[in-house]
């Protein structure tokens, strides 16, 4: 695996959809960031402290244990959450966007070529890939513990449980197509509520036992720890469910700028859902067989039907950004050549990160059925939650350590001395989950190793299939001179030839001069390159080179968050005197058929499987936007 290819690091280039949103008050960022960005923290109330206490390694319930536990969730968002990605991570920004992508991204940027490289982008791409299986368990918890919450009301509800889950998760991935746009609007004031009731009804359990407030001071973790060495550790796999979702702020931070989502956590997240969690630790300690569900216990009897309602929506929100944001993980990795190019739709004629990627909407459903349909309760499926988020916050420390170093230019002592307090809770927390792996933690762990082969598969067999096509393809300026020595027939119009090497000639357009035996007047060779930055600015969109007997070289320069529009590129032209007429203009593309071959660079069964993927990848017509009454397809074999 080698760093990411086409680096633009311009100053230029940092365009961001900040700069062509308008500008809006930090109060109402905040509030659409309430609504997208904490929606799967936010929800993690429902279930967290059940999970402590009813779990497969279930804490005695005393109140020492209560004052412990809700110590440990305090620090725990305090140190994880808090310090950890909004104060400190969220400053690692790839030109104002966020997420693993754009932190590997910026090591690989920072770092020299070398084996150190492949290591941190394999890190990455894994954390990556980790995403997928965390963003099918995210619905399915969810849903099932608000629906759940019938149960609560009457147990006569217990059998349409599962029915009325699985029937709000099949609605939420059918409605994707339609797009999220008018919807997604009500998102942050829905959120706002939902964590305003979570602090009321905290607010109304503290009032049993306010001195419940003192579970703040960490002596009560400390000393939990010594009391209970071994419960203490095996309790931090149920408590890093109250930081599920911690990451979730990282990542969409292009989306709403770092101000917004460390006022909004630190004025209303982080005290609503800390609120709750005293008011559920104090019903705990009124009666201990409140642990059956303290979340649904601390409400009114009269308020249990619409607050089963109201958190559903809350789960339907949360989910509704982790499915949105493995379509835009998938069309980030597609844009930097780690996934072949798959159907993808705009849902929003003026939000270009509204997209609908169709086989990841149905695989995730799929995969959302089978863990409700497997699983059966929440309290199962905890039991497979976690183990990836955790993981994937040890890839994100180790590789923020790196841009400390290398990009921040932190001295070994300050760098280490943020390794080492971040990686040893990050460890922690893993070392804790990972006792889950035989009761379902399997799950995203082979998801995610699925979603890492596929991905390292397809980049190395592109660079390998690149690699033999550039050894087999005549240089451009040989092909250009023998034009002159021997002229062949040209015809009116332009022809546009798609390749992946502007130095040599395209198969495409030696198979047209064999077959039809002419050229066109002008022949233009494209090839698109993807910057590892968010958003290439118009001004660098194209670069444009003239050549020798009506020939030109383009290149085309895209963000990894860009949406490639040839058509609309190519308009661009004209600044450099290049001219386009769709009507007359011809786009020439390969459609190369794949052979096997004994030391082809990659193994047998990782060679069939790219031949698989690159047979089924998506037409390059589509994915381009390029008008399909304008495009040849001509077809060559290859031999890998």
């Amino acid at each position: 695996m080698q760093a990411l290819e086409g680096v633009n690091t311009s100053p230029a280039a940092a365009a961001t959809a900040h700069a062509a949103a308008p500008r809006r008050g930090i109060a109402g960022l905040a509030v659409a960031a309430i609504g997208v960005v904490y929606g799967d923290i936010g929800t993690s109330p429902l279930y967290t402290l059940k999970e402590v206490f009813n779990g497969p390694h279930a804490v005695p319930v005393t109140p020492q244990n209560v004052y412990g536990i809700l110590s440990l969730v305090f620090w725990a968002l305090v140190l994880v959450v808090s310090a950890k990605y909004v104060l400190f991570i969220t400053r690692a920004d790839n030109r104002g966007e966020g997420g693993i992508m754009a932190l590997t991204s910026l090591v690989l940027r920072a770092v020299p070529p070398g084996r150190k490289v492949w290591v941190l982008s394999a890190l990455g791409v894994f954390g990556a890939a980790l995403f997928y299986g965390d963003g099918m368990i995210t619905p399915a918890i969810s849903v099932l513990s608000a629906v759940e919450g019938l149960e609560v009301a009457t147990p006569a509800f217990r059998p349409y449980v599962l029915p009325i889950a699985l029937a709000v998760l099949c609605g939420l991935f059918v409605i994707q197509r339609h797009g999220t746009g008018s919807v997604g609007r009500i998102f942050g004031p829905v959120m706002l509520v939902w964590f305003v009731l979570l602090a009321v009804l905290g607010i109304l359990g503290i009032t049993l036992h306010p001195e419940i407030i003192g579970a703040l001071d960490p002596r009560w973790a400390l000393r939990f720890f010594a009391d209970m060495p071994l419960v203490g550790w095996l309790s931090l796999g149920a408590v890093v469910l109250a930081i599920t979702g911690g990451e979730a702020l990282y990542a969409d931070m292009g989306h709403f700028g770092r101000r917004p989502i460390k006022f909004a956590w630190f004025l209303v997240v982080f005290p609503s859902l800390y609120l709750n969690y005293l008011g559920q630790g104090a019903l705990i300690l009124d009666h201990p067989d409140n642990v059956r569900n303290p979340f649904y216990l601390l409400v009114p009897d009269a308020l249990v039907y619409p607050m089963v309602a109201m958190a559903t929506l809350a789960t339907i929100i949360a989910s509704q950004a982790v499915i949105s944001g493995a379509y835009s993980l998938t069309r980030q990795a597609m844009q930097l050549g780690y996934a072949p190019r798959m159907r993808t739709i705009f849902t929003s004629e003026r939000e270009m990160g509204q997209i609908y990627v169709p086989s990841i909407n149905w695989m995730l459903l799929g995969a959302v059925i089978a863990l409700v349909v497997g699983f059966r309760s929440s309290s199962a499926l905890a039991s497979a939650y976690g183990i990836a988020v955790t993981l994937t916050m040890m890839i994100d420390t180790l590789l923020a350590f790196v841009v400390v170093r290398a990009l921040w230019g932190w001295g070994r002592l300050q760098a280490g001395l943020f390794l080492g307090v971040f990686l040893a809770v990050d460890v922690a927390f893993f070392s804790a989950t990972t006792v889950k792996i035989l009761a379902g933690g399997w799950f995203p762990l082979l998801i995610g190793a699925l979603i890492f082969t596929l991905l390292t598969t397809w980049k190395r067999g592109r660079e390998l299939l690149n690699s033999r096509i550039r050894t087999d393809t005549m240089p451009l300026d040989s092909f250009i001179r023998s034009m002159f020595n021997s002229p062949s027939p040209r015809v009116d119009g332009t022809a546009v030839f798609m390749t992946t090497w502007l130095e040599g000639v395209p198969r495409a357009l030696l198979h047209n001069l064999v077959h039809n035996k002419v050229l066109h007047r002008r022949v233009v060779l494209l090839t698109v390159e993807t910057a590892d930055v968010p958003h290439v600015a118009d001004s660098e969109r194209v670069v444009v080179e003239e050549l020798d007997y009506g020939f030109y070289r383009v290149r085309v320069n895209y963000g990894f968050k860009d949406d490639p529009d040839l058509p609309a590129a190519l308009m661009q032209c004209a600044d450099f005197g290049l001219k386009f007429d769709m009507m007359e203009t011809s786009f020439f593309l390969g459609r190369e058929t794949l052979v096997s071959r004994v030391g082809s660079g990659m193994p047998r069964w990782r060679e069939k499987l790219f031949i698989v993927m690159f047979r089924n990848a998506g037409s390059a017509a589509d994915y381009f936007h390029i008008p399909p009454n304008r495009v040849v397809e001509l077809g060559t074999q290859v031999e890998l």
